[in-house]
């Protein structure tokens, strides 16, 4: 019987992984298929059908395509009824960190591990402005959680998930985490979680069948 679920992804790739593990998490198996970038896979005709963006990832959920993994993170929450706020008020400070991260934290991550792993080219001078925002970021993550052990409503959500799908690479970006101790305490909880795994444990790095 084939799966619900099919990812189109990239395993090297941060929002790619958030669905994942959200998906992992929720216990749930799930397809995927590899978008190969550097061929330009995902400007394809065929792919930009499913994500008018040509970005990765995209969910099938059976003939329904979803873009975004913020968004696509809001929907596995409703359709499992797991990671989501209980109130009206809860969800609203989970959307708060989910755009935080993409205006935030996200950027000044992402970017500089793209620069050292060769994706993308920079000066000098571009770097450390991406590292002295990347640290602000962390900064006021770290503040936030010396308040309570998970972002919103003293349990995982998916504000967690979003924001630790960005954190997982802050090492390969050059960031210390060690000067962090609120967000390494956070990431050791959130690593504990049942159905947690890494990129390597649960992206595969070709399409599969689950």
């Amino acid at each position: 019987m084939a799966n619900r679920f099919t990812l189109h992804g990239m395993w090297v790739s941060g929002p790619t992984y958030k669905v994942a593990l959200m998906l992992s998490l929720c216990g749930e198996a799930f397809d995927y298929k590899h978008v190969n970038l550097r061929e330009g896979e995902h400007k394809q005709p065929g792919y930009l059908e499913m994500n008018r963006y040509g970005q990765v990832p995209c969910l099938s959920d059976g003939k329904f395509n979803l873009c975004q993994s913020a968004s696509i993170l809001q929907y596995l929450a409703e359709t499992f009824s797991r990671f989501g706020g209980s109130t009206a008020e809860e969800n609203a400070r989970i959307r708060e960190w989910m755009f935080w991260d993409f205006d935030r934290l996200a950027p000044a991550i992402y970017r500089p591990r793209a620069i050292k792993k060769g994706f993308r080219q920079a000066e000098p001078p571009v770097v450390d402005m991406y590292m002295n925002e990347g640290n602000l970021a962390l900064g006021t993550l770290d503040k936030e959680l010396a308040k309570g052990e998970w972002l919103v409503g003293g349990r995982p959500t998916i504000a967690d998930i979003d924001v630790y799908g960005v954190v997982h690479y802050a090492g390969e970006a050059g960031f210390d985490l060690g000067q962090f101790a609120n967000i390494s305490a956070w990431k050791t909880r959130f690593e504990a979680l049942p159905g947690f795994g890494s990129p390597e444990q649960i992206l595969p790095q070709e399409t599969r069948a689950a």
